[in-house]
């Protein structure tokens, strides 16, 4: 077996000691690059794209506001990841990205507004675009998320890591993500 060694600032991790997805998922998605965002409107920030966060680990929330898992789940995992677990970690970032498929009319933006305060959702909260009569958006498509909750979690350059839709056990996915935190970024060489 041939060992990639990554590393900068003088640490480096072989490549087989990358931290594996917890829940050994195999997904056609995982070690691809992350699919981009497209967004309608954004809350709770100015906007962005995944390039730009390129460098922190991106933990991506899917949910609809009326979706029972997401409320019991994904929502208060999110909220308690950003404003506490990993509040202090500069190198991760959090998007909660709503993803209407159904119940289009109830499902608003002036709805969500609302709802974002209702359960203190801080993090940025990207509206997925629908094209045309498709009643599944576009990013929500390009992620195969199957439903709502699905959590996906992208490294520092840009690789999906994890996807689970549904709920699960928090803590080995908390400490997958301090892993990918301490993971140091490939050496690049730069031809001259």
């Amino acid at each position: 077996m041939v060992g990639l060694t990554l590393g900068v600032a003088g640490s480096s991790l072989a490549a087989e000691e990358l931290p594996v997805n917890p829940f050994g998922i195999d997904d056609p998605l995982i070690g691809r690059l992350a699919p981009a965002l497209e967004v309608e409107a954004w809350f709770n920030s100015r906007g962005f794209s995944l390039e730009e966060l390129r460098g922190k680990v991106v933990v991506l929330e899917f949910f609809q506001l009326w979706c029972p898992g997401c409320n019991a789940f994904s929502i208060p995992l999110m909220t308690r990841w950003s404003q506490d677990t990993f509040a202090d970690e500069p190198g991760i970032a959090f998007v909660s990205v709503h993803t209407v498929f159904e119940g289009h009319d109830v499902q608003t933006n002036d709805r969500l507004s609302r709802f974002l305060i209702a359960k203190n959702m801080r993090q940025p909260v990207a509206v997925d675009r629908h094209r045309g009569r498709d009643p599944v958006p576009v990013t929500m498509q390009r992620y195969k998320t199957g439903g709502t909750p699905c959590i996906v979690i992208v490294d520092q350059q840009g690789m999906v890591r994890f996807k689970y839709l549904g709920a699960f056990t928090p803590e080995p996915v908390e400490a997958f993500l301090r892993q990918l935190l301490q993971a140091t970024s490939p050496m690049v060489e730069v031809a001259s």
